[in-house]
């Protein structure tokens, strides 16, 4: 990727998302707004500007999101191909937790196999050995994703700049061994006050949730930010995303890996 650091477009758009996020306030898509010649690129040196503001502020990184990896996404979305953010400790909230609604947007959620790494993944070009003998063990995990872009209107560069439009996440108690669960074969289903609102398996994830943490790990490296040992990895949407309101209860099951819940306050 063409790297834009000079480019007064790129804080100037990271400020814009910056307040989007700190006030709840949607704005307009920023697309037009970055270096045209490599849009993605843009989108990402957006992102950076802001993960090192949110880090000197005292926000701490604990990992990263996949995102875009379930083809039912990216029809809903309108985009061809994954992306990723960074997550942060104060992102997450424990399984069965209630998550205030105040301060979302419009948010979604999706249903998403984590893995816990206790190793690093600083080999350039990686293999799935390579990802299974980092990962300590894998959970269950629930995303919830809020576009600080208007009613959700993005490309690709608009979510990346968004730091994958991500805003919280849940994760299962139970670890699993990733050799003691078919991930490939899982079977996911999310309900919504009991209802079945999404659902999918593990071949849903670009293929498996394990070729996800390659693409991943692939990428991080060639940017000279590998995975490091305890990093957790939301590996991507098992299925379509719902849309998540005030005084929801979402319940997300993948078989071999139990369940994760969530409530949202009035």
């Amino acid at each position: 990727m063409t790297e834009h650091p000079d480019d007064p477009r790129i804080a100037r758009v990271a400020d814009l998302l910056y307040e989007a996020d700190r006030t709840g306030t949607a704005i307009p898509p920023i697309r037009t707004q970055l270096p045209d010649t490599d849009p993605a690129a843009g989108g990402y040196a957006v992102q950076r500007h802001n993960v090192a503001r949110w880090i000197a502020e005292g926000r701490r990184p604990v990992g990263y999101k996949i995102g875009l990896t379930s083809t039912a996404v990216q029809r809903q979305l309108g985009v061809d191909r994954p992306d990723f953010g960074t997550l942060f400790a104060d992102m997450a909230y424990a399984d069965g937790a209630e998550m205030p609604f105040t301060g979302l947007i419009r948010p979604r959620a999706e249903a998403e196999v984590a893995l816990v790494l206790d190793r690093d993944l600083d080999l350039g070009r990686h293999t799935i050995a390579d990802v299974l003998r980092a990962t300590a063990f894998v959970l269950p995990a629930l995303e919830i994703v809020d576009s600080r872009i208007a009613d959700w209107d993005i490309a690709l560069v608009d979510t990346i700049a968004d730091n994958g439009s991500s805003a919280a996440f849940v994760l299962g108690t139970v670890p699993v061994s990733p050799t003691a669960v078919d991930l490939g074969n899982c079977v996911m289903t999310l309900t919504r006050g009991g209802e079945a609102v999404s659902w999918g398996t593990g071949t849903d994830c670009l293929g498996h949730p394990l070729t996800a943490a390659v693409w991943l790990a692939d990428t991080l490296g060639a940017l000279g930010t590998p995975l490091s040992a305890g990093d957790i990895v939301l590996t991507g949407a098992l299925g379509r995303m719902t849309a998540l309101g005030a005084d929801d209860h979402l319940t997300a099951h993948i078989t071999g890996l139990g369940s994760v819940g969530i409530r949202t306050g009035k």
